[in-house]
């Protein structure tokens, strides 16, 4: 029997987020059974749909703690973590290395879209060192978090617990399995905090980035350009938030009988976990207004693209600063030190600001009109900060939550933060061209006229 052919081939689009629905449904099936979850019966079906896109787009918000889950619900979730952090289509690429032995033109394009770039040519080396470069990470960093979780919880389930939260952290995740209230018994615990930040940033940083480096022997004088820029903006918003969460937080009472290293090392922390990945040793809703402010500017911002962090990436927000800044010098060109950048990444960039913004604020007064007004003062502004804190962390892919809000939401609002979320992780302009039209660009352009603005 032969079954009919398509009558259009997928897009590469069309093919990464397909790719992402379909590890989501299996998820989902797999976590709505009874095994999954501890008690009686298995998980509600939207809770399930929640937790496994939240795993597969590396999120980490969660309808319930993730210790409610069993130990097969759990490495479920961590299967779809690590599927989700790596890309479905690395996956889906080294099966087909293994079986078929090499990758059609095809699907090197759709490697090169989902890692963010890159040769065609080199696409199965970058592959190879793309999954031992993740088991070198995960495996280090599961070492390093042994050393304090075997003492204190056992053999079996101190290694564990290092080896989920190391491949959560790697992912930009934010998952973890230890209770209810993330990693704050670490908060000074200079092993467990610098060993999920060290894992975090790597991850965040993007497969293309950490091959240049190898690749040039890390020597920043041979880094391609676009690796010295990421790494210098990087290394700037990890330093000044540190720094401004430090100054923000100073009289914090959860800091009360903190010594300035131990401030030092929760500041480096919130600054980190908030450019993606959700874990916390500050409870955000313990922050001041400043620093709730900094942490949702921080989730926006997001990592390097390519890399399994989410946000606008830090990409588009140097190339969006920079072109503000051509346009008030009153220059023609958009210039990044001695290189000139095309004006199209201008473009396609303030469509990504746009475009998160517009999602943002449409979700946030969604939430806001579904969810009851808790019984407050200032219930309404209260609300918003919830609902904005929580969109923004959806779709940045980030995974933090202010008091366990989540948990409390509507079956409406759980949808629309699993739409933000599928967004965040496979990519506005992803999710834009999978629903283009193949029709061609029309050679008849409309007249020029006159419009103001500003």
């Amino acid at each position: 029997m032969k079954f009919p052919k398509l009558k259009h081939k997928l897009s590469v689009w069309q093919y990464l987020a397909l790719g992402y629905f379909a590890v989501i449904v299996v998820g989902t099936v797999l976590l709505v059974l009874p095994p999954a979850k501890q008690g009686e019966g298995g998980a509600y079906f939207i809770d399930a749909l929640f937790t496994a896109v939240s795993a597969a787009c590396v999120t980490g918000l969660v309808p319930f703690a993730s210790v409610q889950w069993t130990l097969y619900g759990q490495i479920v979730i961590l299967i779809l973590i690590q599927l989700g952090g790596l890309g479905f289509m690395t996956f889906v690429s080294l099966i087909l290395l293994a079986v078929r032995g090499g990758l059609k033109q095809y699907q090197r394009r759709a490697v090169l879209q989902a890692m963010g770039g890159g040769n065609l040519n080199g696409v199965k080396r970058l592959i190879r060192r793309i999954i031992l470069g993740t088991m070198l990470f995960e495996v280090s960093g599961a070492g390093l978090l042994c050393i304090r979780f075997i003492p204190e919880y056992g053999v079996r389930r101190g290694i564990y617990y290092a080896v989920f939260h190391a491949v959560s952290s790697f992912c930009n995740a934010g998952f973890d399995v230890i209770g209810t209230e993330s990693l704050s018994k670490y908060a000074t615990d200079p092993l467990v905090s610098l060993t999920l930040c060290v894992l975090i940033i790597v991850g965040g940083l993007g497969f293309c980035i950490l091959q240049d480096v190898v690749d040039s022997r890390f020597r920043p004088t041979r880094f391609q350009f676009y690796t010295r820029v990421i790494l210098c903006v990087n290394t700037v918003l990890l330093v000044g938030g540190t720094a401004l969460f430090l100054l923000f937080e100073r009289n914090n009472p959860v800091y009360d009988g903190y010594t300035f290293g131990e401030k030092l090392l929760c500041a480096l922390f919130n600054s980190t976990t908030a450019r993606t990945a959700g874990f916390y040793t500050t409870p955000p809703e313990t922050l001041s207004s400043s620093g709730y402010f900094l942490m949702v500017i921080l989730m926006f911002i997001g990592g390097s693209s390519g890399s399994t962090a989410g946000g606008i990436k830090v990409g588009t927000f140097v190339v969006i600063v920079m072109g503000m800044v051509a346009v008030m010098r009153g220059k023609r060109d958009l210039n990044i030190g001695k290189r000139r950048i095309d004006m199209t990444l201008l473009w396609q960039s303030l469509a990504i600001l746009t475009a998160y913004l517009a999602l943002i604020l449409v979700s946030t007064m969604l939430i806001c009109a579904v969810e009851p007004a808790p019984a407050i003062g200032d219930a309404s502004g209260y609300m918003f900060r919830r609902a904005l804190f929580e969109c923004v962390s959806a779709l940045g892919t980030v995974g933090l939550s202010v008091g366990g809000f989540t948990e409390s939401l509507s079956v409406v609002s759980k949808l629309v933060l699993i739409f933000l979320m599928y967004t965040g992780r496979v990519g506005i302009l992803t999710v834009a061209s999978a629903m283009r039209s193949k029709k061609g660009v029309s050679s008849v352009r409309k007249p020029v006229d006159m419009f103001f603005i500003g």
